[in-house]
């Protein structure tokens, strides 16, 4: 019986081998060892790819293929004809961000592969092999006969090796401003479950997900599924299949152009990435996405600071003033931006955003004839834009440009270099876009190849005229703020203005700590926290559902080198709790993820760039919760003063959300502390060094 097991066991390595020749199997391991990414060529000739992580799979068979117009598609009849493999170390410095030093670690594979039959065309495919993940992407390399491709699909597989639980928001091709759903992959249906939208442009063609969509396993494994580089290509979206586990990306699309990419050869794609982390905490603590993009190709980055600031937005939101000039209640006047920058003076605030200053907010949302609706560089009669920039430079102030598109970017390209020639000479460095509605001309969406090509028009232009540029209603982000460093923030989440006019109560409590380990993966968020005045007593119906202490918290958690104070000021003015708001960083030397769970809390700890203070938030959904701070990320030695902002005993997010207590303490490295945070609720800490 032995020698039958070992003629067995022979016959089983021979075979493997001969299928390892065939198949041509290659692989490469991250820098650590611990994750393995293998690529196969199936018996007809199908490229597919594995990933393990420490010996256990993470993605099964999965594979790759795509379908083109006017040639026949690429899913299988290939052969290898070459490999190369070569690691990568670098360690480069971010000009702002999460923190300075950004450590770039890899090993690379690229796979070259060609058709066996004629016409024998030519893909290439590039793994790099990361510590926190893995990204790949495809290169079409010049090909004879054509000098361009047209693709209807591609189909690359993403194989789950179970049923995990999924943090997820529909597969919108226009519209990011979903909740986000807790269930499991077999679970997912994107067309009923659609996150509570109101907005009337929303579109969700598939039985998809938007990306970032993170997965924890049953073995305590996180996942997170995204892109990098997204450059003159469509958006992805992840379709579902709940039978076999499996997501295959579906790119966004154009029905005006009958396609979803055109571009002319060579060319490589983004970036598919899948970050993969052994505590939720890492997740946030990833760089793969920025270190899978090109470094800086704009230059000094100087003029750009990052701030906080506030301005002439929310009062829209709770019915105070209106955008338009018609209404009788207009809030962009020069009294009022005066009003704004006088309270930004005294507080430590360095920029003001004024919206509705410009023409043509009368004829804008709900209408299809908004092409060539506004005037970027005509303000309305009660709004001096020269003054109102002389006034706030006297304060040492700098005025944050508004321009909303009322999706119409053909309007807005025509008027790109008018617009920004103006900004530089009134020595405005930042500008807030805006895409409210469907996509003019129709047929286009906001997420495909053709908004792509405008949002990178845009961060271009406005690198010429040293203008750093926060987009709403964006793309995702993929990263490409390492190399576009003025693309510097992004909203492309259901944000606080949901509070103020949705229908449906708001964002819920655990919307945020849901975010921090989904949406913020992608890069920075204009979330614009701050509200003081939570009741909002002017929408009856509505509520912000957070304590006072969560708005504070949210300064630290929620990450953007701008960050809005966005309340009225009359409702910071004599609140003991603003100190925090005066103080935090918004430019960090180092980021530290302390604890939290998806859709229950998070804590991080943020170290000012240039100062050495620290700065914590903490924020939990609608369960009480207690917390442990170990404070040795502090440096050994020091005495640091800790101003803690904290829920008071009979806090609420519903009932009771204004009690709130601050006190002081010493804290040193060997500090460790608990806290409790109330339903809803947050924690907010500054932490000076007493020298």
């Amino acid at each position: 019986m032995k020698f039958k097991i070992l003629d067995l066991f022979l016959c089983f390595l021979i075979i493997l081998t001969v299928c390892a020749k065939q198949n041509a199997t290659t692989s490469v391991t991250s820098p650590s060892g611990n994750i393995l990414v293998e690529f196969q060529l199936k018996s007809d000739g199908t490229p597919f790819y594995l990933v393990g992580h420490k010996g256990q799979a993470v993605i099964d068979t999965s594979t790759m293929g795509f379908e083109f117009k006017d040639q026949s598609p690429m899913v299988n009849g290939f052969q290898v004809i070459g490999t190369v493999t070569a690691p990568h170390r670098e360690t480069w410095e971010m000009p702002w961000g999460e923190q300075r030093l950004v450590n770039n670690f890899y090993n690379e594979l690229v796979v070259k592969l060609q058709e066996i039959k004629t016409p024998k065309r030519q893909l290439n495919i590039y793994f790099r092999a990361h510590d926190d993940g893995i990204g790949f992407r495809y290169e079409f390399p010049h090909q004879k006969g054509t000098d361009s491709l047209i693709i209807l699909d591609e189909n690359t597989q993403f194989k789950l090796t179970h049923d995990h639980m999924v943090w997820w928001c529909p597969g919108d091709w226009d519209s990011y401003e979903h909740l986000y759903n807790t269930t499991k992959f077999s679970e997912i249906d994107a067309r009923t479950m659609n996150g509570g939208t109101l907005l009337n442009f929303s579109y969700i063609p598939e039985n998809a997900v938007n990306t970032p969509v993170t997965m924890r396993t049953d073995d305590g494994l996180y996942l997170s599924f995204h892109e990098a580089e997204l450059l003159d290509y469509a958006g992805i979206t992840l379709k579902v299949d709940p039978a076999t586990l499996t997501m295959t990306s579906e790119l966004v699309g154009s029905e005006r152009l009958g396609y979803k990419v055109k571009r002319p050869l060579p060319f490589k794609t983004p970036w598919r990435t899948i970050q993969i982390n052994e505590t939720a905490k890492d997740l946030i603590i990833s760089k793969l996405l920025v270190n899978l993009n090109e470094p800086n190709k704009i230059g000094d980055i100087s003029w750009f600071k990052p701030k906080r600031y506030n301005g002439i937005w929310w009062e829209m939101h709770i019915n105070k003033s209106t955008w338009d000039m018609a209404s009788g209640y207009h809030g962009a006047t020069t009294t009022n931006a005066k009003k704004y920058i006088d309270f930004a003076a005294a507080n430590n605030i360095t920029g003001v955003l004024v919206e509705g200053w410009n023409t043509g907010w009368e004829h804008w949302v709900g209408f299809d004839d908004r092409e060539g609706v506004f005037d970027f560089v005509t303000p309305y009669p009660d709004y001096d834009l020269a003054e109102v920039v002389r006034y706030a430079n006297e304060r040492g102030v700098e005025m944050i440009m508004h321009h909303e598109t009322s999706a119409a970017p053909r309007t807005y390209e025509q008027q790109l270099e008018k617009a920004y020639s103006l900004m530089k000479d009134l020595g405005i460095h930042a500008v807030k876009t805006g895409y409210v509605g469907k996509i003019i001309p129709n047929g286009e969406h906001h997420h495909g190849q053709w908004m792509v090509q405008h949002y990178q028009k845009v961060f271009e232009t406005a690198a010429k005229y040293q203008i750093a540029v926060n987009v709403h209603e964006p793309i995702m982000d993929t990263g490409i703020r390492r190399t576009y460093p003025n693309a510097i923030s992004r909203e492309g989440l259901r944000g606080q203005e949901f509070n103020a006019w949705s229908a449906d109560g708001g964002n819920p409590p655990e919307h945020l700590s849901i975010v921090a380990y989904t949406r913020m993966l992608a890069g920075p968020i204009d979330f614009t926290p701050g509200v003081f005045d939570i009741s909002l007593p002017s929408k009856p119906n509505n509520q912000v559902n957070s304590t006072l202490a969560q708005q504070l918290a949210l300064y630290v958690v929620i990450y953007s080198p701008i960050q809005m104070a966005c309340d009225l000021p009359e409702n910071y003015e004599g609140q003991p709790a603003f100190q925090f708001i005066r103080d935090v960083g918004v430019d960090w030397e180092q980021t530290v993820v302390l604890n939290g769970e998806i859709g229950d809390f998070v804590t991080i700890a943020r170290e000012e760039k240039g100062t050495g203070n620290w700065f914590v938030g903490s924020i939990t959904d609608e369960n009480k919760r207690e917390i442990e701070i170990n404070f040795n990320f502090l440096q050994a030695g020091g005495n640091y003063l800790a101003k803690i902002y904290q829920d008071g005993p009979n806090a609420h997010y519903r009932n009771n959300p204004l009690d709130i207590q601050i006190e002081e303490m010493t804290v040193t490295k060997e500090t460790v502390k608990s806290f409790i945070l109330a339903p809803g609720g947050g924690l907010a800490i500054s932490i000076m060094r007493v020298k």
